[in-house]
């Protein structure tokens, strides 16, 4: 064959070949929420570039409240519409599962995330700074920390308003996370939600050096989780040969006959599986705060401006428990010999270590991040019990804690002194002399994360334990029994030196919010104690919810 005819029927076939390329077939409306989240993220960018900076912050605060509701509203109707029992699948090719967890944990991060918006907008609690109201983030990111270019920035007024479509974009990776069906969607979910909340740590107003080490750190430990994520996804594409959920699963289970010759050596090599499957599970843990991977976890809710760390304490938890479930429940349920002794241990760490260490702490952040480490052991308890009442056990103990966290924040946000927040311990002795209801409020997130009943913490709590106990880990339930005890002491320690200790002479003041604040503090005190009182309907809803697609 002449070499003019051989090029020639080369460049029929490549003019042939792109009819062969079958086109991907995306159900938009099932990824409803996360694309009405993203798209608003984008608008907000837009609106940070063309309006003019007076009218950028109200602008941006409804755009991103009506973004969320909308996107709640989605996962409303799609779950009306039975996708989350009979109608569950895999979309988007396979890469996003829209099944009972995954839209009811995209619920929970919303809501949260919506109330969590309010806390970025407050905007009364400093004193107006040159005439202008004052948030909580930096007057300008980038500027050096009390250099020129910041001092010149907070004297103009400028504000960051950057912050919304940063949330925005958190918020979208955090909805793909926990519905992640494939092992890169997952690893893309991860940094789309990681890369905003690093910079979201940097930007506090007051402490700005505090802040930016607590963003270095979050970002040097996420890089180092993030590169052990990637690692095991790699030895489990080289085990299974794909890097779909599904597909792991069946060679994990022994289903699979079609071998890719390519992979034919290394698939079904066990050394494999097991290094990966457990890099994953490190890179997830890492998310979720348990020991040993919770030495970030103190100094990034110390350092973070307080909305951030309210809203990264509540959400990241719900997206990253969702992963973790999904992980455990659907691609390696044949493994379960294997890690359920290293989450026994994971576990009883991650609760004695949680409650142990916070009783030391002198600083309510601080406290609250151990207390939060010591939350991440519980719910490691309920996944542990590997069945359905597991699942919705897991899930009802993340929708209750993610507002009873959010609350929390929001209060440490109001109690100021001359340098901003007062987050030492000693200076909030006596706040219930001075201010009885926000020492009240606080009192009663205290106690809902002490597990005391008739609030949300403590059906949370039962129905984790219970489901541990029925799945066959009693001892665990011991010890998470000892650990809520020891934990119990140090929140009481704190409503006691609110309420009977003597008000210093120099100590804060309570800021008085605006709507926003207040708003989001009376939201997470309403479910707290629905969630208390009547948490049948709830626990009903994550019952129904807790099957996942396979």
């Amino acid at each position: 064959m002449s070499h003019a005819a051989s090029v020639h029927s080369l460049w029929t076939m490549s003019a042939d070949a792109p009819q062969k390329i079958p086109a991907p077939h995306i159900e938009y409306a099932q990824l409803s929420p996360t694309l009405i989240v993203l798209g608003a993220a984008v608008l907000g960018i837009l609106v940070e570039a063309f309006l003019p900076r007076r009218t950028r912050h109200p602008a941006q605060l409804l755009l991103t409240c009506v973004a969320l509701a909308a996107a709640f509203a989605a996962v409303v109707a799609l779950a009306a519409g039975g996708y989350g029992t009979g109608k569950a699948h895999a979309a988007a090719m396979g890469a996003v599962a829209v099944d009972g967890p995954a839209l009811f944990l995209q619920g929970t991060i919303l809501l949260v995330s919506l109330v969590a918006v309010f806390t970025f907008a407050e905007r009364r609690l400093d004193p107006e700074a040159h005439g202008r109201p004052v948030d909580s983030f930096a007057a300008q990111g980038a500027a050096v920390p009390g250099g020129r270019a910041e001092q010149d920035a907070v004297r103009a007024g400028f504000t960051t308003t950057e912050v919304f479509p940063l949330l925005l974009f958190a918020v979208g990776g955090m909805l793909v996370f926990p519905a992640a069906d494939d092992l890169l969607t997952l690893f893309v979910a991860l940094e789309v939600f990681s890369l905003p909340l690093y910079v979201l740590c940097a930007l506090a107003r007051r402490k700005r050096l505090l802040s930016q080490e607590s963003a270095v750190k979050y970002f040097l430990l996420g890089a180092f989780s993030s590169a052990f994520l990637l690692f095991g996804v790699a030895l489990l594409y080289g085990y299974a040969g794909t890097v779909t959920y599904s597909g792991i699963a069946d060679v994990v289970n022994g289903n699979v006959r079609m071998l890719d010759p390519a992979l034919a050596a290394t698939t079904g090599n066990d050394a494999l599986l097991l290094i990966g499957g457990a890099l994953v599970l490190m890179g997830l843990l890492f998310k979720v705060g348990a020991v040993p991977f919770h030495m970030w976890t103190p100094d990034v809710y110390q350092g973070a401006p307080t909305p951030v760390t309210g809203f990264m304490a509540a959400a990241t938890k719900v997206a990253g428990f969702g992963a973790l479930l999904r992980l455990l429940y659907v691609v390696l349920p044949g493994l379960r010999w294997d890690w359920r002794p290293v989450m026994w241990g994971v576990a009883i760490v991650t609760m004695l270590v949680g409650a142990i260490v916070a009783v030391t702490q002198t600083d309510v952040k601080r406290l609250l991040a151990y207390s939060s480490i010591a939350h991440a052991g519980f719910i490691l308890a309920g996944v542990v019990a590997t069945s359905p009442e597991g699942v919705s056990s897991v899930l009802f103990y993340l929708g209750a804690y993610s507002f009873v966290t959010l609350g929390a924040f929001s209060v440490v946000t109001l109690v100021r002194d001359a340098g901003g927040e007062a987050t030492h311990l000693s200076k909030w002795a006596g706040l219930g002399r001075r201010s009885p209801l926000t020492a009240a409020t606080f009192a009663v997130f205290l106690l809902a994360f002490a597990g005391i009943p008739l609030t949300s913490g403590f059906a949370g709590k039962f129905a984790v334990f219970k489901a541990a106990a029925q799945g066959g880990a009693g001892p665990l339930v011991i010890v998470g029994v000892v650990s809520s005890a020891i934990a119990a002491f140090f929140y009481v320690r704190v409503i006691v030196l609110m309420f009977f200790s003597e008000p210093k002479e120099d100590g804060p003041t309570v800021a008085v919010p605006s709507p926003l604040t207040s708003s989001a503090i009376a939201i997470g005190v309403a479910v707290t104690l629905a969630l208390g009182v009547a948490p049948q309907y709830f626990l009903d809803l994550a019952g129904r919810a807790g099957v996942f697609v396979r």
